[in-house]
């Protein structure tokens, strides 16, 4: 188990079927190219229902969905109590700035290896979830928070503004394995030059 001062995992999550919020559980299991074992998100190609509709043959990205802790925080400050699988996650972390690395990105957590793949952007259905929660996950870079979704591609609001997604980060499992609260996470980045995540 990890030094809980050191980056570790707080909890991980799974739902089998399309809902908003995951279950939490004692641990998840990863399978290398296809996500986890009893997620709706799990699969080669792409199952996030909206990007089924547009194109059902894209390729997985969003295999695995990871958050910092530290997110929670953050939204008790804006008065939005949060527990793990409350957004969607699958693995809530502590201790490792997620939004901060570059795609490519391998994260080892247990025997698991995952690969960052992009950002997820939040949609119109965490207001539904809890009222107003959309400005605590999305913001601008000059601190206004934003009440509607932003465009999942690109990352200028209007007046080249850049938008700040803060609702966690999408991955690719490269190696398999058991993930649980506790584990270490170890981060390995890409060779340089390094490319900041986007929607995916």
């Amino acid at each position: 188990m990890a030094d809980l001062s050191s980056p570790h995992v707080v909890a991980v999550s799974r739902d089998r079927l399309h809902r908003f919020s995951k279950v939490p559980v004692e641990q998840i299991q990863l399978v290398a190219g296809l996500g986890i074992v009893g997620d709706a998100h799990a699969g080669t190609l792409v199952q996030h229902r909206s990007r089924v509709r547009r194109d059902p043959n894209q390729p997985n990205l969003r295999q695995v969905h990871l958050i910092h802790a530290e997110l929670f925080v953050q939204a008790r400050e804006m008065g939005y109590e949060l527990s793990p699988g409350d957004l969607g996650e699958n693995i809530t972390t502590s201790g490792v700035d997620l939004l901060a690395l570059p795609t490519g990105t391998l994260l080892r957590i247990g025997d698991a290896v995952l690969r960052l793949t992009g950002l997820r952007n939040p949609c119109a259905q965490i207001n539904e979830f809890r009222s107003g929660l959309l400005k605590v996950v999305l913001t601008r870079e000059d601190g206004i928070p934003r009440e509607e979704p932003a465009p999942s591609t690109g990352s200028a609001d209007a007046g080249s503004i850049r938008v700040v997604r803060k609702a966690g980060v999408m991955a690719v499992v490269e190696h398999g394995g058991e993930v649980r609260p506790g584990h270490p996470v170890s981060i390995h980045l890409p060779d340089a030059p390094h490319q900041p995540l986007r929607p995916v």
